[in-house]
Parts: structure tokens; sequence; C-alpha cells
């Protein structure tokens, strides 16, 4: 199997590299805007974020907006981290039953032969144009059919379901020549032994992808606290950012506290990414590839 690698760029600048240098500067610049105004903005004293012209970089940066943030949940029977521990709990067992999901499902689909495998792995990329809200009147009736409501259960399984991760994992497992499981059969290794001790150990740039697309999607969903939970206590921070910015982002002191809250919900995707960028590009170059 042929191995790809981002690091490919050469140790030492060299004076051809000066066009790259024009052109992907700006570009980064350009791209990094958000990110900074995230920080910045979060930061702000209450007197800078409604100042007019508005001030894209903070002048006087401030932790105030943090410290309301979470005195706000003082007079609250329900401290905020409590919300930060049930997307923590979440984001965790989504992350880890969503990779074993697809990599499963991924084995099953490109070296098992069943009669229903392409019409499987069809429905599989059917349902990635689906939208949640297109599907959430049957997902509810299914929900409450097997009792879920108002479980904490509900947060994980609801994110359960990600066809992207079966996608790739399937694209990624492709490349890994037959013979290699064939050899591992006649030495007498099982489906679950090739797993384990053959095809994870080949994937970890795919399993980090669908780990951090798995985070992204448990860590800023709403859904099952708005939709499935009445119980306060089983509720996301994802929720309680998206109900105070409802609440009280239409107030002076709330714009504040909406950003720190925002940037508190951001932070985690960021460092993620950083960590976990080389996997995520190499990812790519395999599933393209046959």
């Amino acid at each position: 199997m042929a191995k790809f690698s981002t690091k490919t760029n050469p140790r030492y600048f060299h004076k051809s590299q000066l066009k790259f240098y024009f052109i992907l500067t700006p570009i980064a610049i350009f791209m990094l805007l958000p990110i900074i105004f995230i920080f910045s903005q979060a930061f702000k004293p209450v007197d800078e974020l409604f100042l007019y012209p508005p001030r894209f970089f903070v002048k006087r940066p401030t932790l105030a907006n943090f410290y309301e943030l979470f005195a706000m949940t003082r007079t609250s029977t329900i401290p905020v981290s409590r919300y930060l521990m049930n997307s923590i709990l979440t984001a965790f067992f989504v992350v880890l039953f969503t990779i074993i999901i697809s990599v499963f499902a991924g084995y099953a689909l490109s070296k098992k032969q069943f009669k229903t495998k392409n019409l499987l792995f069809t429905i599989n990329n059917l349902a990635l144009m689906f939208v949640p809200v297109a599907v959430i009147i049957p997902r509810y009736l299914l929900i409450q059919e097997l009792r879920l409501i108002d479980t904490f259960l509900i947060n994980i399984l609801s994110l359960l379901a990600m066809p992207i991760g079966v996608f790739l994992i399937k694209q990624f497992i492709d490349q890994i020549p037959d013979a290699l499981i064939d050899a591992a059969l006649v030495d007498g290794a099982n489906d679950f032994q090739i797993i384990f001790n053959l095809i994870i150990p080949m994937l970890k740039p795919a399993i980090s992808t669908v780990g951090i697309l798995a985070f992204q999607v448990a860590w800023n969903s709403a859904e099952a606290s708005l939709y499935y939970i009445n119980n306060e206590n089983l509720k996301t921070f994802a929720f309680y950012v998206s109900n105070l910015t409802q609440t009280t982002g239409n107030t002076i002191a709330g714009q504040g506290i909406a950003a720190a809250a925002g940037l508190i919900m951001f932070v985690p995707n960021l460092v993620l990414f950083i960590i976990m960028q080389s996997r995520v590009m190499n990812t790519m170059a395999y599933s393209g590839l046959k």
C-alpha cells in the first residue's frame, strides 16, 4: 500500500519558495481573522463591545465576561460545571462508539462479501444528503417508542449515526491489499483479531479524523437537550450557551457573556484540530485514491 505523508515540506528556506509565501500568506491571514475576532470579542469590556465604529482588536482585555458567565449560575440550582460535565461525557462516549461503529462497518463494507453490501453503502452515502432537522419527527417518535425521552443516554445515542465516518473508514480500508487479510486468515486469525491487530494500527489517520468530526458534532450539538430532554441536570453546555445567547444576548451585559461562552465552545475544537491536522490531511489523501 502506498504511503502518503504531509511532512514533505523542505527543512530549509530557499528563495524559490517566495512565490508560495506571497500567495499563501494573505490567504492564511484572511482565514485567521474570524478566529482572532472570536478571541478578541470574548475579552472586550462592555464599552468596547458597543463601540461605534466597531473595533476589531481589543484594547483593554478583561476576564469580566467569563466571571459573569460563571456567576450567572450561582443563583441557579444547576451550576455551569454540570452542563460542562454533561458535554464532556457525551463527547467522550460519542467519539468512542462512533469510531468503533465506523471501523466495524467500514471493514464489513470493504472486505466482506454479502448480498446487500452495495445497497447498504449506497444508503449510507444517501444519508449524507439529509440534515438532522429533516428527520427530527421520525427520530423523536422512535426515541419515544424506546422510552429514552428524558434520559442521559439519548445525548449519546442521537449522535452515533455518522455516515461520513463510515465512508472515510471504508475508503481508507479499500487501500489495504486483500492479500494481507487473506494471509491473516490463513494464519488462523478471526475478524476481530484482524480488525484490532491489523486494521486499526493502519487506520490511525482515519480514526483521528473521524474522532475530530464526532467530537465537533457532539460538543456543538444541542438537539438532544432541546427536543428530547426536559431535566436540566441532563442538558449539555451547547444547550446552555444557545439558551444563554437567546435570553441575555439582547442585553448589554449579555453580549459579553455570550462572547465568552462562544469562545469556550470554540477552543476545544480548535485545539483538537491543531493537534490532529496532519492525520486529517493523510486521511483525505488515502480516501480519495483507489
